[in-house]
């Protein structure tokens, strides 16, 4: 099978709260109808870092692939897992799968940024891969985040987990990502590449790509198909310009620190009427009105180019 089988364009969405902190049932279904209505989304990226699943109950990572389910008809579910052992994680693997999730994502936990063996690493993906017997994604972490970013050596490790079928691709770098890229194209010719640096997909999809998996997809779905669409055409100033709109709006995003880019990305949501609320699971803080009012400058360009 070859790698487009399993890549395509995919939206990291986001996860509404009330502003007690439940699960806002009622823009969720709304939130994945309005990505979903871009034609160009193969689907969605559900409880990964955009998504807020580190936050939530494993009832409740299900639940957000229950609705999505009920909304994305046949298009495919990818759901994102993070827990710190193995024995969660698969079991979180496991009730999404149930709930209606086609493959899995395994995020590595965050307790590995302080040091992870490589062993470590590729027992987590085999126990995963091996209790669920689902297809798998990798997550490539970006050059800055030390052991979220796995070496070569791990990478070519973790591409012999036979059910290993792409990468979410975000090492936020275009020479990590093309090495990310070569050794998946010399083991695995099967595994889709998938570009997930918001700043960077432009030379992410000159380089070539099968797909990507970004949170900017959740809040303007339109342009990265279009991005996508117009290189694959050739029409270079095209996507040069859609490119030029999703950069200065991209940096502010995920400007650090990182771990509020899902508040900044409900906050602009509120702010278009698409979101009830954009609170976030304590402790994670509101976006101040002088940060929400530049993310909406940098977005109106973006807005324009869809109208």
């Amino acid at each position: 099978m070859s790698a487009a089988a399993h890549g395509g364009l995919y939206a990291a969405t986001i996860c509404p709260m009330t502003e007690e902190g439940a699960l806002d049932r009622a823009s969720l279904e709304r939130h994945f109808q309005t990505v979903l209505s871009d034609p160009g989304q193969a689907g969605l990226l559900l409880n990964g870092h955009a998504g807020e699943g580190i936050h939530m109950t494993r009832a409740e990572q299900a639940e957000v692939v229950r609705i999505a389910r009920e909304v994305a008809g046949k298009r495919r579910i990818l759901a994102a897992v993070s827990a710190e052992t193995t024995a969660t994680a698969a079991a979180d693997a496991q009730a999404a799968l149930r709930a209606g999730a086609d493959a899995i994502m395994v995020f590595a936990p965050f307790s590995w940024a302080l040091g992870a063996d490589p062993r470590a690493i590729v027992a987590h993906h085999r126990g995963i891969a091996e209790a669920t017997g689902a297809p798998v994604y990798l997550f490539q972490g970006s050059v800055g985040s030390f052991k979220l970013a796995y070496t070569p050596d791990v990478l070519r490790q973790l591409l012999e987990i036979d059910s290993v079928v792409g990468i979410k691709e975000g090492s936020w770098e275009t020479k990590a990502y093309e090495v990310t890229r070569r050794i998946a194209r010399e083991m695995r010719a099967d595994v889709a590449v998938m570009a997930s640096g918001d700043e960077h997909l432009f030379p992410c999809f000159m380089l070539g790509s099968d797909g990507s998996a970004v949170s900017l997809a959740a809040l303007v779905p339109e342009l990265i198909t279009g991005l996508d669409a117009h290189v694959r055409a050739g029409e270079i100033d095209e996507a040069r310009m859609i490119h030029e709109a999703l950069f200065g709006l991209a940096k502010l995003v995920y400007a650090a620190p990182g771990h509020l880019a899902a508040a900044r990305l409900k906050a602009c949501l509120a702010e278009l009427g698409r979101i009830d609320s954009p609170a976030c699971r304590a402790p994670t803080p509101r976006i101040e009105p002088t940060e929400l009012a530049a993310l909406m400058t940098a977005l109106r360009p973006c807005l324009e180019l869809i109208l």
